[in-house]
């Protein structure tokens, strides 16, 4: 893990950071534990869109399901607990 802890960071300023980030994100230790996270903007961005493809990727699945009929519909949640009560 690529860190640097804050009392450095309080001490040289961002500048603390720029060598490390070259390694990659950098965690940034206060009280002996990691509580923040910094990385480059093109790290960020390909983090982002990552997630953007995942999201895309999850709601098209969950389409291809109910174009197939593999959902149940339920007109309560009532009936949605009876039939999973009666699976246990």
């Amino acid at each position: 893990m690529n860190t640097i802890s804050a009392q450095e960071i309080k001490r040289r300023g961002i500048s603390a950071l720029d060598k490390s980030l070259k390694l990659g994100p950098v965690h940034i230790i206060k009280k002996n534990l990691p509580q923040y996270v910094v990385m480059t903007e093109a790290c960020y961005e390909e983090l982002i869109e990552s997630e953007k493809e995942a999201h895309i990727t999850r709601i098209r699945t969950a389409l291809e399901d109910v174009e197939s009929g593999r959902t149940m519909h339920y007109n309560s949640a009532k009936e949605l607990l009876a039939d999973i009560e009666k699976d246990l």
